[in-house]
């Protein structure tokens, strides 16, 4: 037969193995993530689908900007060191009018405060949260530790040997931050300088000499 009788696109060439295997490899890809309760590390991804690490990254970013470029409902997120699959930030109000209302229970506003010291402060003692709080944290602390969001960590080398807390792998994935360098900077909360200060006038003491009596008088 001449090359003049042979079908159209007999000669053509096939994709590579290269892609053949990345085609597969995204597959498997989706696939474990979807079965998976927590995120998936890149290096057991690796493992499994027998790629390089970088490679297996370098997937699961096309992954991302493949369902972004699409809009799906959910998104390929890095979260605690691995990846997941997770709602589309957009889609927040209809998660949650989708959610049965009182099925999650919330974290009071003191646990919230507790569980912010120990993020940004850790690893640090149950003294030390009280010291910052201004009251005792102990069953505060204990609510946190059995949701999982705390664990000890340490124990103190000074006298007592107090158990030093910080966050969990937990904490992490139900704030969608892949580490503890994600968290916001503290200075976005800090007032400026006029609060500050107007702040002090207010919390002085009537009989502080470093007060003007006009000042008395505007406190009262």
């Amino acid at each position: 037969m001449s090359r003049l009788d042979q079908p159209p696109g007999a000669d053509a060439p096939g994709p590579s193995d290269d892609v053949v295997r990345d085609r597969e490899a995204r597959r498997a890809i989706e696939a474990v993530v979807l079965a998976s309760t927590e995120p998936v590390e890149p290096r057991f991804l690796a493992e499994l689908v027998e790629l390089p690490v970088a490679r297996v990254e370098a997937l699961c970013a096309a992954l991302v900007q493949e369902y972004d470029e699409s809009e799906r409902g959910f998104v390929l997120a890095r979260v605690a060191g691995g990846y997941r699959f997770q709602t589309h930030p957009d889609l927040a109000a209809y998660v949650e009018r989708f959610v049965v209302e009182g099925q999650h229970v919330r974290l009071s506003g003191p646990a919230l405060e507790t569980l912010a010291i120990i993020a940004y402060k850790q690893p640090v003692s149950r003294g030390q949260i009280s010291a910052i709080r201004g009251v005792n944290v102990e069953t505060t602390l204990q609510t946190l530790v059995a949701r999982g969001y705390v664990e000890e960590t340490a124990r103190d080398p000074g006298p007592g040997l107090a158990v030093l807390y910080g966050t969990t792998q937990q904490f992490l994935e139900r704030l969608g931050l892949d580490s503890l360098h994600d968290l916001p900077p503290l200075g976005d909360f800090v007032p400026d300088a006029s609060v500050v200060e107007a702040l002090e006038r207010g919390l002085r003491m009537p009989d502080d000499p470093t007060v003007a009596p006009e000042d008395d008088e505007r406190g009262d």
